[in-house]
């Protein structure tokens, strides 16, 4: 059977027996923050198992795209090396939630295992718990199985937890043995041999929860959940002991042979020298871009872009593996686009988003790899002069894998697959001590730019934020900050302030904070910044500006009074963010996600993911999106919901923020809707106008928007429109004609100076048989020119070196011309007198005399900044020194 065979097989047994087949979800989880990808085929019904989401069927199949390469569940270091491990595989599952139990789950796996899949009894195997009598009992009455091959397992190998507290049960396993010989099989075998029984079926009987003092108790509607691998269970019925030749992955290898020229061998999967074994060194190879092939478009078409964190990092890591293992296939161009094709041939057909993505895959893969091409030869240079000075039990110093990571972009795993080649290991602990001094220097730098609140410590009351509906508020002064017991502060002395409530808006989100004033009785306080610490405390910092402040206020009232002009152009910026985000998506399509921002009075900053530069029509379609929606003049709707609400309307969230279980919900319009916490406009129309000012890179994979809203965009839009009539009045021209006036003149320009270039050539020829003439011949006999042009260029005098050296057929040529304030020389040798002069150690001993700076090389040289007044003394000290030499 083929791959995609078994899969259609097990879906529809499933069906048969009831259940409701269930797509798989995305790689990138939903709604479950504790999870970087989806590892597991129970991931999406977590919240069904968990009691907390009611669905029309209490019976599922699927069919789940799965990534491990992190955490407990990390096969990344084992990929391409072992016969079986990988980053991305499918896994089958059939599940129950309330519904049928452990009868049901094992006369499925066996029925299905020996019915529909044809597996031999002979060579199967099970276990189960080995306190759990129920699971061995059904397997012994509703089984053909032979008896002695139902074996009871310690808690390390047959009980499943879903994590130190919560549900759990006992599981059952199925074996195949893959062994050469059938009447070896024995139990003490089974529990020492390491591979001949091969687990394909994990069946999960979700029967208790655990407490948190180990208690367990019984789960009033117990669960089944099984697993079983594709490319496992299709290595075994294809009959080829590793996953890797399967029909699943053995196309994509077959890809690479094509590409490379190299001959796959896969013979064995023992374990050699990846430096003196090169065949051994591309079969890796071609496995790990095998696997890797799979994991990268996947991501790509589950909306994942590379980046410097999160999810993109993991497939930045991946994609960039898979470039340095193409290195010991001698791939000369770039390879992904084309092994990452046949993946999408190969699975296409049933995950249709890879048919539907596969230009985008393309794009960013190709986008991604010649960059990083530009400096992994550069990075495996500084890695092999590393490794030449090491000595024999030495480890990898961390300093250098903090340099390749920081300066190169190799990811720490990709420097040690490297020097799995050399049998070396890095110095973990110095490469984690230089990565936390970055962070530390980086906190020092933003610390040195303003105020720092991190070392505040605040009890009690948190503060309530008013700020949504009120821009002037009278609160209660909670809390002075100072390192000191100071009993008052001056005008133009500052102090921080804690109030029980506040309209002043702490940055946070891309958002400034606002300023504004604070009013005591006696004095009076200029707001200078506000900032969030201890997730609720506002901190004021502020300027005394009237009075006197005491700190006999603590307890007092105070009028607190927000800058509304201010806020009022921040809220038009941070809602045309949002517009702003939803036209890029609109355009350039959903892969793109916020990488960050800043919205300030002036002006707003939006870094998005994104693999190429954006054109000037695609820019000019998200402006026009852009204002499209401020003239709809939406009604701008805020709401505060569950968070799971909010995802299930498709708000947009940043992956890394940490959001509560009640998470306020912003709605532009019906493209626009994002979990935000900042300050908006009450209607689109608000913003007025948007205008993009610029587009351009941040980093690999990241781009960055800048642009005005408002008032700000009105103000630049006249300014531009000024300009541009004052151009129009400078060329003469009516603002309507004039591209084609400019044009014209760029033009007429670029024919002048191709004239002038032509006439400066004419004037070259003709000094130059002038200069001829001027041949002064050494008492050696050389034949040496040294003479001033007057009003020659650099190129000029080139060009005549050029020439009266082929003049002379054996001479040194040197020429002087003053440009400016100061002065250019230029000397030539000719090639069968380089041997003994030098017209570089010519240029520089002149420029010596002359106050300038130069050299070059034996053939030819020059040099600037020499003194005019000095021209000739430096053409007399270059035949002097023809002369000495």
């Amino acid at each position: 059977m083929k791959g995609s065979e078994i899969r259609s097989a097990f879906l529809e047994y499933f069906k048969s027996q009831g259940h409701t087949i269930v797509p798989s979800s995305s790689l990138v989880p939903e709604n479950d923050p504790t999870l970087l990808f989806n590892n597991a085929g129970m991931n999406q019904f977590k919240d069904c198992f968990l009691g907390g989401e009611k669905r029309s069927y209490t019976r599922a199949t699927t069919c789940q795209k799965c990534l491990r390469v992190s955490g407990k569940h990390n096969d990344f270091e084992n990929v391409g090396v072992t016969a079986r491990h990988h980053t991305f595989f499918e896994m089958l599952g059939n599940f129950s939630f309330g519904d049928y139990f452990k009868k049901d789950a094992i006369k499925f796996g066996w029925e299905f295992s020996t019915k529909v899949l044809g597996l031999p009894k002979s060579k199967l195997w099970v276990t189960v718990f080995e306190k759990d009598d129920e699971a061995a009992k059904l397997w012994a009455e509703l089984t053909d199985i032979d008896p002695k091959r139902i074996l009871r397992m310690g808690e390390a190998d047959n009980f499943w937890a879903m994590g130190e507290t919560g549900p759990c049960g006992p599981c059952s396993e199925i074996f195949y043995y893959v062994g050469d010989n059938d009447k070896n099989q024995s139990e003490q075998e089974f529990r020492t041999s390491d591979g001949l029984y091969l687990e394909f079926w994990n069946l999960v009987f979700m029967q208790f929860n655990r407490q948190k003092d180990g208690t367990l108790e019984p789960l009033p509607k117990p669960a089944v959940d099984t697993g079983m691998g594709l490319e496992r269970i299709t290595s075994i019925l294809q009959n080829v002991g590793a996953t890797y030749h399967t029909d699943l992955l053995r196309g994509i290898i077959t890809r690479c042979e094509e590409l490379s020229g190299f001959k796959y061998d896969g013979s064995s999967f023992a374990v050699r020298d990846l430096r003196t074994d090169k065949a051994y060194a591309r079969d890796v190879a071609m496995r790990v871009i095998a696997d890797h092939s799979r994991a990268m478009a996947f991501l790509i078409a589950d909306g994942v872009h590379p980046a410097s964190d999160g999810r993109g990092y993991v497939l930045r890591r991946i994609i960039r593996r898979a470039i340095r293992h193409g290195r010991a296939l001698e791939f000369k161009e770039p390879f992904l686009i084309h092994t990452t094709a046949k993946v999408i041939e190969m699975m296409g057909d049933h995950y249709h988003e890879l048919r539907e993505r596969k230009d985008l895959i393309a794009r960013v893969v190709d986008a991604e790899e010649r960059k990083f091409h530009e400096t992994l030869d550069a990075g495996l240079s500084v890695l092999q002069r590393e490794v030449e000075k090491l000595k024999k039990g030495q480890l990898f110093p961390g300093e250098v894998a903090f340099l390749l990571h920081d300066t190169y972009g190799f990811p720490l795993d990709l420097t040690e697959d490297a020097l799995k080649t050399y049998n070396l290991k890095v110095d973990t602990a110095a490469f984690n001590q230089a990565m936390d001094q970055q962070k530390t220097r980086s906190r020092d730098d933003r610390k040195s730019q303003g105020i720092s609140f991190e070392t505040t410590k605040i009890e009690g009351q948190k503060t309530k934020f008013l700020g949504y509906k009120e821009l002037e508020a009278e609160a209660k002064l909670d809390y002075i900050v100072q390192n000191d017991a100071k009993a008052s502060f001056k005008k133009g002395e500052q102090v921080t302030l804690l109030f029980d409530a506040t309209p002043f808006y702490a940055e946070s989100g891309g958002q400034v904070a606002d300023t504004g004033e604070i009013r005591f009785p006696d004095s009076t306080l200029r707001v200078l910044d506000t900032q969030k610490v201890q997730d609720g405390y506002f901190l004021h910092a502020c300027e005394v500006v009237a009075g006197e402040f005491s700190s006999k206020l603590k307890g007092a009232k105070a009028k607190l009074s927000v800058d509304a002009a201010r806020r009022a152009r921040i809220r038009a910026n941070h809602s045309a963010t949002h517009l702003l985000h939803s036209g890029l998506r609109k355009v350039l399509g959903t892969h793109v996600k916020q990488a960050g921002s800043r919205v300030d009075d002036h002006s707003l900053r939006f870094d998005f993911s994104h693999f190429e530069p954006v054109t000037p029509a695609q820019l000019s379609e998200i402006q026009s999106f852009v204002n499209e929606q401020i003239r709809l003049n939406h009604e701008v709707l805020t709401s505060e919901v569950p968070i799971d609400e909010a995802r299930k309307k498709g708000a947009m969230a940043l992956f890394g923020e940490k959001y509560g279980n009640i998470v306020r919900m912003v709605e532009i319009g019906p493209q626009s809707l994002e979990l935000c916490g900042g300050t908006h406009v009450s209607r689109s129309g608000d913003i007025g106008f948007a205008l993009i000012a610029s587009e351009g890179g941040v980093s690999a994979g990241v781009r960055r928007i800048e642009s005005w809203s408002g008032l700000a965009a009105y103000e630049q839009l006249m300014r531009e429109r000024e300009e541009r009539k004052q151009i129009a009045e400078i060329l003469k021209s009516d603002t309507s004609a004039l591209p084609e006036k400019v044009e014209k003149l760029l033009s007429r320009m670029h024919q002048l100076e191709r004239d002038l270039e032509t006439a400066k050539s004419k004037l070259a020829a003709a000094a130059s048989g002038d200069l001829a003439n001027s041949v002064r011949t050494t008492g050696k006999g050389l034949k040496v020119i040294t003479q001033t042009v007057d009003g020659a260029d650099a190129d000029t005098l080139r060009s005549m070196v050029d020439k009266l050296r082929v003049t002379l057929g054996s001479g040194v040529v040197a020429l002087g011309s003053q440009s400016g304030d100061s002065a250019i020389l230029v000397a030539g040798v000719t090639s069968d007198l380089t041997p003994g002069v030098h017209a570089g150690n010519l240029i520089k001993e002149a420029a010596k005399v002359s106050g300038g700076k130069g050299g070059g090389r034996p053939d030819f040289a020059q040099a600037g900044g020499v003194n005019p007044a000095q021209l000739s003394l430096a053409l007399d000290k270059i035949y002097e020194l023809v002369s000495q030499g």
